[in-house]
């Protein structure tokens, strides 16, 4: 790719309990899609202590994720994803000015693949129902008549403007509502927030995960694991097709960010999720980091 960044990235789970765990099974999702401007150069997921089972397969989104399963007691469980990712620039927004309204019926008569693709990303979901609260705050955006672009862009602005980011202030089963009342968040409420909009005018996005390079303070040293995994929002129009949008930073998705999985919302792209029998009370950190490779 001309004009690719080169990135070696780690994401690391370690799991801790105070009971031993009989049985667990896993579903990690930490593989880098190859992308027509991504594509991964090495990658590895390892697992301590190592399973029983394991197997890697396509999920409904075409995400790949890793199956694996620990039969024996343990007590503590790690898994670690490591590769090198190549970002080129993704493809250029032409100029293509539509009213936002245009987008919906081509969604009603999609029939392409990746039209049926868009389509499934217009309906509400558990995580993520239909929000009265949503629609009426993203309405200042929508004007009838309004080009595509300039509405989803503002609406962009506005949720970065408008919402503070703060760590700590809601959990993952924290609804678009109660972010909406209290004005803050993280990338994922901002991520879900943005898509509960579009959905409430009938447009179509995906949950975005991967992540993003993130720069030092000027004269310090890039530090290893302060990284995080983060999420945005690709939307689609029938003229553009995918455009990706980070309300977090205001800023549409470039070479710093690097695409792990998509779906609907944030259950679809859990980077670790799974079952275990026994464990008792556990602690769970995560490291991430994102370095890029020097020539």
């Amino acid at each position: 790719m001309v004009g690719a960044v080169r990135y070696r990235v780690e994401h690391e789970t370690r799991y801790a309990y105070d009971a031993p765990v009989s049985q667990s099974w896993q579903r990690a999702r930490l593989t880098p899609r190859s992308l027509p401007w991504q594509k991964l150069l090495v990658h590895a997921i390892d697992i301590d202590p190592r399973p029983d089972e394991r197997h890697d397969g396509p999920d409904a989104f075409g995400n790949t994720v890793t199956h694996f399963g620990l039969h024996g007691a343990h007590r503590r469980l790690r898994v670690r994803m490591h590769g090198e990712v190549e970002v080129g620039a993704r493809p250029l927004i032409v100029e293509a000015p539509h009213a936002w309204e245009s987008a919906r019926p081509a969604l009603r008569q999609a029939s392409s693949a990746l039209d049926l693709d868009a389509a499934r990303m217009c309906e509400p979901t558990a995580l993520l129902p239909l929000s009265d609260a949503a629609r009426q705050y993203a309405a200042p955006s929508f004007a009838r008549g309004r080009d595509w672009l300039a509405a989803v862009s503002e609406l962009m602005h506005r949720i970065h403007d408008e919402f503070e980011f703060e760590p700590g202030a809601t959990t993952v089963s924290t609804s678009v509502d109660e972010v909406l009342h209290q004005k803050s968040g993280v990338c994922q409420d901002f991520a879900h927030l943005m898509l509960a909009c579009l959905r409430g005018f009938g447009l179509a996005a995906r949950y975005v995960s991967g992540y993003l390079l993130t720069e030092p303070p000027p004269g310090q040293p890039r530090l290893m694991g302060v990284d995080a995994s983060h999420a945005w929002v690709a939307a689609w129009s029938p003229q553009h097709g995918w455009v990706e949008f980070d309300p977090t930073n205001d800023q549409l998705a470039d070479q710093r960010y690097i695409t792990l999985a998509w779906g609907a919302d944030f259950a679809d792209v859990v980077p670790l999720r799974g079952v275990i029998l026994g464990g008792g009370t556990q602690v769970m950190d995560v490291a991430v980091s994102v370095m890029p490779v020097e020539d």
